[in-house]
């Protein structure tokens, strides 16, 4: 029964991934728009994106973190 609901838990758990897959692709589409709307700061913009970029993807390693605690720790 026990691991029957920490497997449920682990798979809930794994939803927050698909937003963070959501999340990067807003973040380089809005780069795309970006860029073709000003090419001058084209840097800058890649900059801010690839910041994003770390931050959206942060949350995943997060979440995985969770898992991951409630697979194996609990």
């Amino acid at each position: 029964m026990i691991t029957e609901a920490k497997l449920l838990g682990a798979g809930l758990g794994t939803i927050a991934l698909a937003g963070v897959g959501i999340g990067i692709g807003l973040v380089f589409s809005s780069l795309i728009d970006a860029v073709s709307r000003n090419p001058a700061h084209a840097s800058v913009l890649f900059n801010y994106a690839i910041m994003g970029f770390a931050l959206t993807e942060a949350v995943a390693l997060f979440a995985l973190m969770i898992v991951f605690l409630v697979l194996f720790a609990f």
